[in-house]
């Protein structure tokens, strides 16, 4: 217990590290050049302390249960060597994941032409399908740059049909429903079947899974939007409860929390579901591994609950007021800059990056490191959100800024050690998770309303951006570490052995 205590101790002090910087850029904001609020400031700071609280739970419920679930199902299923049941398991949990997923359903709201309970449901057997071909790809050794090419092409064309007002919000579903429910699972996943490989190519396999998944999203909403070809999306109002005295605040927070512990619930539930089923058909964990996996699921359960709440109630209003206000100040131009810096640090609060650059580094063996992951991340945010604001300001098409980003991206996939582009691909549905659906996509929104612009075509296609700019500046990281491998400065990252991957002795299952 008192290990636990202390990995507790340090994924809370890993979570402040990331969460002060983008609050002290806020407190610094409120009290020179934008007075914000006090009530809404107050939020802020309230929901910041949950963040750092919800976000150091959830990283420690991840290592302990999420992580070693995913690889146990993935190594499990696979020696099986039964390709339908292996088909219709990773279907079904690609579909209970997506659907549990707490930004799909503000993504549903977004589109009141087309019902809910539709969307939401294509969008799960979208991410199931693709999940089914991403495990495909990692048994049978396809080329994951092949894949990408193939299908990214396919989402371009299918977009020229779709309504042009449409488009900003199916390229922001592939980011929103790629999150800190889903990421971490699949991506143990996809380590799981491939340590039950060993062969050179297992570890460049075990990434793409989330890559290949975050297409299905966006493919099927643009061909719903295709076939109910509405003539207008829509989109929800930020609103920030009145808050005056202590006790008001309390009650703010208090109020929104069942909603989330339900949305989280509903979340964790197919997950235990998953745990038992597992256990009873493979006996994959002794008595002490389950006891951890199960207080696993209680951190990963609580700490979603303060993370989505704080999140939610805290930093939503303040960052719808911090974007109008930017945008009515004299320099309006300052969003462009201010953003960026904003983008650079908010992409540390999000809890799955944490996941995706630890096992980069592990399995890499440390050839790279997290703190290189998590300077190319930034670095990407940073660029999007740049852009995003530039949209806004001079009413930028997304395309313009889409297709070549994606072009570019695919270009490198072709010049870099193929590790690394799964890594990317991996990286852009890691990035765009709750903190750019509940901060910087309201901090878009507010500037864009006070310019007066369109709230659907210019404040919309932030996430998508988010999405898109790692996978260029990851797969830039890895060109460099290939140039300075190549010149002697650094060396290749070791490959595994495969007895050391995995730490399950294969059983098999008939009947």
């Amino acid at each position: 217990m008192g290990g636990i205590n202390q990995k507790l101790k340090e994924k809370i002090l890993e979570s402040l590290s990331s969460v002060l910087p983008i609050t002290a850029i806020v407190l610094a904001l409120s009290v020179t050049v934008i007075p914000v609020p006090i009530g809404t400031l107050l939020l802020f700071l309230a929901g910041a302390v949950l963040l750092i609280l919800g976000m150091g739970l959830f990283s420690l419920g991840a290592d302990m249960a999420m992580m070693p679930m995913g690889e146990a199902l993935g190594s499990r299923l696979t020696r099986t060597r039964r390709i339908g049941l292996v088909v219709a398991v990773f279907f079904f949990m690609g579909v209970i994941v997506t659907v549990a997923e707490p930004d799909l359903a503000v993504l549903a709201r977004q589109v009141p032409a087309i019902p809910d309970s539709v969307l939401i449901f294509t969008v799960a057997a979208g991410v199931g399908f693709f999940l089914v071909l991403a495990m495909l790809r990692t048994l049978f050794k396809v080329k994951l740059g092949h894949l990408l090419i193939f299908f990214y092409a396919l989402v371009f064309v299918v977009a020229l049909f779709a309504p042009k007002s449409f488009l900003a919000v199916a390229f922001d579903s592939g980011g929103v429903t790629t999150g800190p429910i889903t990421v971490p699972f699949i991506m143990a996943l996809g380590i799981g079947m491939a340590s039950t490989r060993g062969d050179s190519t297992s570890q460049e396999d075990s990434f793409g899974m989330v890559a290949l998944s975050s297409i299905g999203p966006i493919l099927t909403v643009l061909i719903l939007g295709i076939c109910y070809n509405p003539s207008s999306a829509d989109y929800v109002a930020v609103s920030a409860p009145e808050v005056h005295t202590s006790v008001e605040l309390a009650q703010a927070f208090a109020q929104g929390a069942p909603h989330y512990t339900g949305e989280v619930l509903s979340a964790i539930f197919p997950m235990a579901v998953v745990l038992a089923l597992l256990q009873l058909c493979t006996r994959a964990f002794g008595k002490r591994q389950l006891i951890k996996v199960l207080v696993g699921l209680g951190y990963t359960l609580l700490g979603l609950i303060l993370f989505l709440t704080g999140v939610n109630i805290g930093f939503m209003p303040a960052g719808y007021f911090l974007g109008s206000a930017l945008a009515l100040s004299p320099v309006p131009w300052s969003l462009i800059l201010l953003g960026m810096v904003m983008g650079w640090y908010i992409v540390a609060a999000e809890p799955a990056v944490h996941v995706l650059n630890r096992q980069v580094e592990e399995i890499t063996s440390g050839a790279v490191s997290q703190q290189a992951m998590q300077r190319s991340l930034s670095l990407g945010v940073a660029v999007s959100i740049g852009l995003s604001m530039a949209r806004i300001l001079w009413g930028i098409p997304l395309f313009w800024f889409i297709l070549p980003g994606y072009a570019l991206a695919l270009g490198l996939s072709f010049v870099v050690p193929p590790i690394f582009t799964g890594i990317a691909f991996d990286s852009g549905g890691v990035a765009s998770g709750p903190m750019t659906a509940t901060f910087l996509l309201p901090f878009a929104m507010g500037a864009c309303e006070a310019l007066d612009g369109d709230i659907l075509s210019d404040a919309f296609g932030i996430v998508a951006l988010v999405a898109m700019t790692p996978l260029v500046t990851i797969q830039l990281l890895g060109l460099w570490s290939q140039m300075r491998a190549k010149a002697g400065v650094g060396l290749p990252a070791p490959k595994p052995e495969p007895d050391d991957i995995i730490e399950y002795e294969p059983v098999f299952i008939t009947g």
